[in-house]
This record gives C-alpha cells, structure tokens and sequence, in this order.
C-alpha cells in the first residue's frame, strides 16, 4: 500500500511539473480555496465542498464580520470617527488560509477564519478598485503575489507582507494606458487587463491588453475594432472604425481555457451606442465574445450576439467554461450570459453554437439615417432568461401588487404619452421636435438580462445557473444641438427606468417576476428550474414572490447547494441545486450586491462569506 501511495505521489508531481510553473496547484489546501474571483480559470463559480449541505445549511450563523472603511475622514466629515461611504463589489479572495481583498483606499490580509488583519497596504493616489484582487503564486526565488487596479495602474505587492513588488515594472507597478476598473486575470505569467472608456476617459480606445507578471512588460494588445486586413474590419463602413470608443472588455474578471491556452474576451458595445448612423455594418468585434491566444494575443475566432448595437446589451460577464455530455460524448462548451437576456452555448475550440442559433428578423428603426440591422442572432435553446417584449397586457394590475402600485403605473404611462415595443431588439423610437409624445420601453432594460455576475456551473448535475432582472428601460431617439459630436442621441422622458417610487424601493411596472435564477441543463439546453428571486417586503405575504433586481451572480458547491445575495431585498440565499427550493435564508444589513465565496479556514471548518455595500459577512456552521 505505501509503495502505491508513494507512485501516486510520485506521478502526481510529475503531472504538476508538466502541466506549467506558476499555474500548477500550490498545496494540498486548493480545494479548500478560493484563488481566483470565480474560484477558478473556468470561471465555474463552483467549489468542490460539501461540509455545508442541504441538511445543515439552515443552520449557518455568523461567524465574524469586518466593515470595509476609509483610514481617512470623509470629506466634510466629523474628525476620524466619520469615514467615506463604502459601496464595494468586492469578491474576496483565500489562498492557504489568507484572504484578500479591497478596501476603500488600501488591500487587506486577513485571517480567513477569524477575519483578524495580518497586513494592510495602503493606496495611495487613487482608489483600488472595489471589485477584488488578483493572486499569482510566483515563480522560483520570486515570491507569490497580489495584483489589483488603481484607475490606469496596474500594482504589484508581496503576498506575505503586502509590501511594494519593486520588481515588478517602477516600484511594483505599471500605467495600462487606460483605465481598467475591475480584477486582472492571470494565467501562468501573463496578466491580461480590459480597460473601462467611456467618452472622455482617460486612455481612449479601450482594447484589452497582457503584461508578463514577473517584470511588468508589455506582452500584447488586442484591436477590438478590427484594423484595416483584420478579419472583421469590413463590418464598419467606410472610415467609421477609425477612433472608435467603446468595444471594450470591462467584465469584472476573465476566464481563460488552460489546455488550449485561451483567453475569452467579453466586448461591449460601440460608443456612441443608441444611434450607429455613423457606423453602418454589423460592427465586430462589438457585442462579441473574442477568444485569443492568451501568450500572443493572435485572434482565434468570434460569435457577436447583437449586430450594430443600439442597446447596450453587450456580454457583461465573461463566459463560463464546461463540457456538454451528450451520449456519452464530451463536448468543450462555455457559457455566455447577455444583458439582451439571451444565454449563449457555444463550443469553445470553434465559436459553434451548440444548441443553434437563428438570425430572425427584428424590427426596423425610423430614426433618419439609423442603419440598424435587420436581423439578430438568437439561440435556438435555451429561450429567453429575461423578459424581451411588452404589451399593453403586461402591464401591472392592482391583483398582481396593489391599487397603489398599478395607479402609479398608469399615471407613469399617461404622462410619458405612451409606450412602444415591438418585440426583442426594438429600436428607440424618433422623436420629431413637435412630434408626438410616445416612447419606446425596452426590455430587457439598460442593466440586462444578465450582468456582472457570470454563470456558476454544478459538474454534478451539469446545471448553469444565472441570474437576471426585468426593468424595463425608457427612451427615444433626438436630433442633437448644432455642434454635438452626434447627429442624434437618445433621450429619456424625465425617468430612464420602466419603474416608480414605492416607499424606499423601485417596483417595475410590469407583471412580475421582476428577478429570476434559472438553471440551465447543459446536455439539453433546456431550462431545468426557473424561480423568482427576491421578495418585495411592503407587499401582503401572498404576493411577495415577485422576484427583485440582481446584479451579481450565484456560486456552487459539491453538496448540491447554489449561494446568492445581489437581490436590492438585501437577502442571502442557499438553493437546492436541484429545484431551486430555498434551504437557509439571512437577512443582510444592507444589499450584497457581490458575488459570494466559500472556503476551508485552517480551522477545518467551511465557511461561505459575501460583501454586503461596506462590510464582509462571513458565515459557518455552528
């Protein structure tokens, strides 16, 4: 037996050293961490504990709780006591019992299961960004470290002090060139970054870019609007891909596929977005998943999901990567959530839809001199996770909420003059000076769909769960004043939002659900389980189920159980993988508008943590 266990050994090591330096397995403890935002390069949000299972998870309780603060006086403030508000996204990170992550002006190392700070750095010069850190192991006599965004630097320090990595490019860190606010990805020794440019950023064009992890070097910088001989350039007219804003990769992480050395990269849509007159064509690589070679940065393939955007609905999250198991044969697959609602499967050595995907005719725009596109790619399986379309027979009624609710929506509706839709991909109306009063409400609405989150996949039951939100959004498209960059823009009717004012929260003003989780069976394409998730506390008990707005995404363990808070309820959640039944549920002092974790403290006990706005909520078993 101890010579078998010995050749185990023996072989597993030498698996390691083959498989590729800073990348491999650092300890017998990465199972019980959280290394990277979604826990792994796959971004499956999926963690392999079982300790806490559908039998005790009623049971959890707090178990400790650190408020993510300024060191500094908020301006205005009242002496030390007084700090900035706090509103962060963070997903912490754990690796051999340390967790990691950003607070409002420094990065924290605390002990994973007590939450007892072992270091902090601070930062100064801007803000880190609140969305999490990023944690290389390091390689040879160079020791493991913490990456994370400041605006447009890129900043490296010690793991175990915290301390400036002053090897890395000036003093422990390098200017991007364009601002990136959310958490790099690393694979083995490269660093890629996406980049965040809105009109007027700092930077400009917001192309995706990698840097050697150990030195800071430039490694590559991928054209996201293609260039003249590029595959995809004849998709904008003429000189339109010129100077081009947006297009960009802002997700909050990125997802990489190890044994082909893959980087997936998510684009957003052309800036400006609700009129493309000065673009006509299809527009690549906007509203497209891109993968590339993540040591070259070379183009391997793309799949767009919106032709010539004029809603915004890009690929908010990287895609999540799996196998579909079809007759017993294994299919390399990702999943890509769209802020159009729409989820697409696609097998991932090619960019082939899985599942197929059909170009429907969508309707036509009348804005003068709109080219918008007349057909949409949408997938055959799954349907729909959002809502896509309105009629007048949505609308909300006094026995869906109350009296109060549907008479504030229908006033809504009379004062606005109106509202059009014509099914998914409806252009914004044009709005004439004089013209008729009447605007266009949209669906899914300016935050999808999907966002931020990404997919959590269970390898058990082959689900990916996602999680989406149905507020609509209001618009038409104006001629702009003499002098502005634009011939048209769209405007908003005093609100942007398909929403009023219902106490201290916002209630949609269709039928609900307003929030749903749904898991999807990826040998089928088929919906598995769908529910409405987040309840609207001033409602009657009877009709709370209505679901609330979600940002942020689910994770999964082995004991069949999928976390989630980012509902605007300010709840957090354990589900029963295998039909959605809600099994343990805690109230949060304000939203957890972030993806949630679970990990082994060195305590041998699992535990499962969130950020709820300005503090780090952590939770075990008693």
């Amino acid at each position: 037996m101890r010579a078998r266990v010995l050749v185990a050994v023996a072989l597993l090591t030498a698996g390691l050293s083959f498989s590729g330096g800073a990348q491999a397995p650092r300890t017998a403890r990465s199972d019980a961490d959280w290394p990277a935002y979604r826990r792994d390069l796959a971004g499956t949000g999926y963690s392999p504990l079982s300790q806490i299972n559908p039998k005790n998870v009623a049971t959890l309780a707090p178990a400790w709780t650190f408020r993510i603060q300024s060191n500094a006086p908020a301006a205005g403030g009242r002496g030390a006591a007084a700090v900035a508000n706090v509103n962060s996204q963070a997903t912490p990170i754990v690796i051999d019992g340390v967790m990691y992550f950003p607070g409002r002006d420094r990065v924290e190392a605390l002990e994973a299961d007590t939450g007892k700070e072992i270091w902090q750095a601070p930062v100064t010069g801007g803000a880190p960004s609140r969305r999490g850190v990023a944690y290389w192991p390091g390689e040879g006599s160079t020791p493991p470290r913490i990456f994370f965004m400041a605006g447009r630097r890129l900043i490296a320090l010690d793991a175990k002090t915290g301390a400036a990595a002053s090897a890395f490019g000036q003093n422990g860190e390098i200017d991007i060139g364009v601002p990136y606010n959310s958490v790099p990805g690393i694979f083995r020794n490269v660093i890629v970054v996406g980049a965040n440019t809105p009109p007027g950023a700092s930077g400009g064009i917001g192309n995706a870019r990698a840097f050697d992890a150990r030195t800071g070097v430039k490694l590559w910088e991928f054209s996201s609007v293609p260039q003249p001989g590029a595959v995809g350039h004849d998709t904008w007219d003429g000189d339109s891909w010129k100077g081009r804003l947006g297009v960009n990769a802002w997700p909050f992480y990125f997802t990489f596929d190890e044994s082909r050395g893959l980087v997936y990269l998510p684009l957003a849509s052309p800036i400006p977005g609700a009129f493309g007159g000065d673009r006509k064509g299809a527009n690549l690589f906007g509203n497209s998943v891109v993968a590339v070679d993540v040591q070259t940065g070379q183009y391997k393939w793309h799949f767009q999901t919106i032709h010539h955007d004029l809603w915004d609905h890009d690929p908010p999250a990287p895609p999540g990567l799996f196998d579909v198991v079809q007759n017993g044969r294994r299919i390399p697959a990702l999943g890509l959530t769209t802020k159009s609602g729409y989820l697409y499967i696609l097998n991932r050595e090619t960019g082939r839809p899985i599942f197929g995907v059909e170009e429907r005719p969508v309707p036509k725009s009348d804005v003068p001199g709109e080219w918008a596109f007349p057909t949409q790619p949408v997938p055959v399986k799954p349907p729909a996770l959002a809502r896509v379309s309105y009629t007048a027979a949505d609308l909300v009624t006094a026995a869906d909420t109350n009296a109060e609710h549907a008479t504030a929506c229908a006033e809504l509706i009379a004062q606005i003059g109106g509202v059009y839709n014509a099914g998914p991909f409806t252009p914004w109306r044009y709005k004439a000076e004089g013209g008729a009063p009447g605007v266009t409400v949209g669906f899914p609405g300016g935050l999808g769909g999907a966002n931020w989150g990404g997919i959590a996949f269970d390898p058990n039951s082959r689900f990916i769960f996602v999680a989406t939100q149905d507020v609509g959004a209001l618009g038409s498209v104006e001629k702009t004043k003499e002098g502005s960059p634009v011939r048209y823009d769209k405007t908003t009717p005093g609100r942007s939002t398909f929403d009023v004012r219902m106490g201290d929260t916002n209630w949609p003003c269709q039928k609900p659900p307003w929030g749903r989780l749904t898991a999807i069976n990826t040998s089928t394409g088929d919906i598995a389980w769908q529910i409405p998730l987040g309840i609207t506390d001033q409602l009657s008990t009877d009709k709370q189920n209505t679901g609330r707005p979600a940002l942020a995404g689910p994770i999964a363990t082995a004991s069949g159980l999928v976390f989630i808070a980012s509902t605007d309820d300010n709840r957090f959640r354990a589900l029963d993988v295998k039909n959605g039944r809600q099994l343990w549920v805690t109230r949060l002092e304000k939203r957890g508008n972030a993806d949630p974790i679970t990990y082994l403290g060195r305590n041998g006990k699992q535990y499962v943590a969130v950020v709820a706005t300005d503090t780090l909520m952590v939770y075990s078993l008693p």
